[in-house]
């Protein structure tokens, strides 16, 4: 079942170009809510338990002990459920969508075959192959129907996360060579880790996999191709590029970095508590300076996904049984912000292609009132942006909270003063999103408030469910959090031995 989901939307991709153009859309669309409704069913069948679920391991490079082998568990099957939500919202979304309509939706539904792929794979080189063709399939995404300056964008993303491909590719043949023996099986490698006599190697391999992953997530000061990417891409790839295709990097941290190399991960924590504090500083800051909405958006993800290193580098700083729990809350407090932070920056990313395809610009500067002409889009926006800035009864404040809780409460003076002083980026968030409520929401009328109508129907229907799921998230979390806890667990165990 897993390999049905996720090679339908490729299978349909190859059949597209045989659809009538009216309804290529529409077909698009039906796909997704499939790929959905599969995702939502082996979630029901793997229920709150440990271990991996329809898992399939087929020889593929037998040479090299590489196999097709994929599975889920606690923490890919959020992201699976995250990536399905997310593809399916876009293609409601880009139901209006005129330019090129075809390749447009064959080339998302390749992204998430990529995507889902990549967050199934339980071998090495597998997980690189879906992560490499994503940046290809991104890249042509951008370059296609992005804004003014995409050629100069795109190949900026391109060049940037291909390079730390390939340092990411040199720490997967670290780990290969390291394991006795050689394999890529992921399970293999965290079963018995490589370079367990080898605290330098270890580090060095390390130090590949953080930059390779690093870069895709991205930290600072890896995150200077994000806001260019942003800028120039349409509003479902943004949403994709920041709602799924940043986890990537995190996801590859708790399933690659950790258990694998445990050692290496305690003595370096430190390292991922200060990169991690640094991004949620830097990125809020930054986002609190600009005047382009959707580059003040791309910069918040810098900062959130600054949390989910913050909390990672929180568990692996203490060893031995001291503050296991509040380590395995830190972990889960990650994984529940990469759904949150896909939701909600997902929403933003749509709302702000509103804009643009109203009036042609992200100029803050220029909108004023908005809740005037379009009381509906104004709603949606202020709920989106209250549940970035982490508001109770929100997905935002369930993952900070965890994160926050478990960093400060693991038991060591660095995690409590990192931890701490991580919480001003919260502040800061909260005053750039109510400068931006105030300014272009609620302040008087901008040149282009006019031109703003409100939100239509295909819009309004991506949009309500990504928001809504935010609220489930926030009202009644135990539904995801009973699926992520016993991994949590596990990779708390696994990073402590």
């Amino acid at each position: 079942m897993l390999t049905l989901v996720i090679f339908l939307p490729l299978a349909a991709a190859l059949v597209l170009p045989a659809v009538p153009r009216r309804a290529v859309t529409w077909t698009w669309i039906a796909v997704t809510g499939a790929e959905l409704a599969l995702v939502m069913a082996m979630w029901i069948a793997h229920g709150t338990g440990g271990g991996v679920s329809f898992e399939t391991n087929a020889r593929w490079i037998p040479s090299v002990r590489a196999g097709y082998h994929v599975g889920v568990d606690g923490l890919s099957l959020p992201l699976l459920a995250l990536t399905a939500v997310l593809f399916a919202a876009c293609a409601v979304y880009s139901l209006r969508q005129t330019h090129r309509v075809r390749t447009f939706a064959m080339l998302f539904l390749f992204l998430e075959t990529v995507c889902l792929g990549l967050f199934a794979a339980l071998d090495l080189l597998l997980f690189f192959v879906f992560f490499d063709l994503s940046i290809v399939g991104m890249y042509f995404v951008i370059l296609l129907w992005g804004h003014e300056d995409r050629a100069r964008s795109a190949l900026k993303f391109f060049l940037y996360t291909f390079l730390g491909s390939l340092v990411l590719l040199l720490g997967f043949i670290g780990l290969y060579l390291g394991a006795d023996p050689h394999t890529f099986d992921m399970t293999a490698l965290t079963r018995t880790p490589p370079f367990a006599d080898s605290p330098g190697l270890a580090g060095l391999t390390l130090l590949a996999v953080g930059i390779g992953l690093g870069i895709k997530t991205p930290v600072v000061p890896f995150h200077t191709w994000l806001p260019p990417a942003h800028t120039d891409a349409p509003a479902a790839g943004s949403a994709i590029l920041a709602g799924v295709m940043l986890k990537m990097g995190t996801y590859g941290l708790v399933r690659i970095a950790m258990p694998m190399l445990p050692d290496a991960w305690r003595r370096y924590a430190l390292v991922m508590l200060i990169v991690g504090l640094v991004s949620v500083l830097y990125g809020a800051l930054v986002a609190l300076a600009q005047d382009n909405v959707k580059r003040l958006v791309a910069y918040t993800s810098v900062n959130h996904m600054g949390y989910i290193v913050l909390a990672v580098g929180a568990a692996g700083y203490v060893s031995g049984d001291g503050g296991a729990d509040a380590r395995r809350l830190a972990v889960t407090g990650a994984v529940t912000q990469m759904v949150s932070h896909g939701l909600v920056t997902g929403a933003l990313f749509l709302l702000c292609g509103v804009l643009h395809d109203r009036a042609g610009s992200y100029d803050i500067g220029r909108f004023g009132g908005i809740a005037r002409g379009a009381p509906v889009y104004a709603g949606l926006f202020a709920v989106a942006a209250f549940a970035s800035l982490g508001l109770p009864g929100l997905s935002g404040f369930i993952a900070e909270f965890q994160i926050f809780a478990g960093t400060i409460g693991s038991g060591a003076a660095a995690t409590a003063v990192t931890g701490a002083l991580a919480i001003v980026g919260i502040v800061i968030t909260a005053a750039l999103f109510l400068r931006v409520l105030h300014a272009a929401v609620l302040g008087p009328p901008g040149e282009l408030t006019p031109l703003v109508t409100d939100v239509r129907r295909p819009e309004l229907a991506a949009l309500v469910p990504l928001l809504a799921l935010s609220l489930l998230i926030g009202v009644a979390p135990r539904v995801l959090l009973d699926t992520i806890e016993p991994l949590s667990a596990a990779v708390v165990a696994l990073v402590s031995r």
